[in-house]
């Protein structure tokens, strides 16, 4: 049986349109979900249940002081990658929430950016079948020169989009102060 969500229902729809056409075309979907994330203009290159690719070029909006991609949107576009490939595995009625991001910047960056987020076989079964959990997202990160000028830590959890009166610290009586 094939997994599907909200997330992938709605990239299905767009199997009719060119494969050129489609990261520019899930970008601005994206971006029109997520305003932040189509104000810095993030490409999404691949998208699977493995895989997520993510591409950001080095233009005027996105740069630094000398004139190199900023931190902001380096940790930006590892936290993107991150957040889909969770997010292609998340039943409806969980929530996706960044737990943890470590960035640790190692050199200057050169050009355009990429960030690659996967997961293991093992992670997209508890994605998939637990309540509620957390796991750790391999994020690499890397420039035009194929090196990577951040190391990240993106570590996601999930939890049921409806609280439980229990979950949220809620009683079923009013206090009163």
């Amino acid at each position: 049986m094939v997994f599907s969500n909200a997330l992938t229902r709605n990239i299905s729809r767009l199997s009719f349109v060119p494969l050129a056409l489609r990261p520019s075309l899930l970008s601005k979907l994206f971006g029109k979900v997520v305003p932040f994330v189509g104000t810095a203009g993030l490409l999404y290159e691949t998208l699977s249940s493995e895989k997520v690719e993510v591409s950001l070029r080095n233009r005027r909006p996105v740069q630094n002081h000398i004139k190199g991609i900023h931190a902001a949107a380096m940790a930006l576009l590892a936290e993107t990658a991150s957040g889909f490939v969770v997010g292609m595995n998340l039943p409806d009625d969980k929530l996706p929430l960044i737990k943890s991001l470590k960035v640790d910047f190692l050199k200057r960056t050169q050009g355009n950016m990429k960030a690659v987020a996967t997961l293991t076989p093992e992670q997209i079964t508890l994605i998939r079948t637990q309540p509620k959990g957390e796991v750790l997202v391999e994020t690499i990160v890397s420039d035009e020169s194929n090196e990577p000028p951040i190391r990240c830590e993106m570590l996601w959890a999930w939890v049921p989009k409806k609280r439980t009166p229990a979950a949220s610290g809620e009683s079923g009586s009013q206090q009163t102060q």
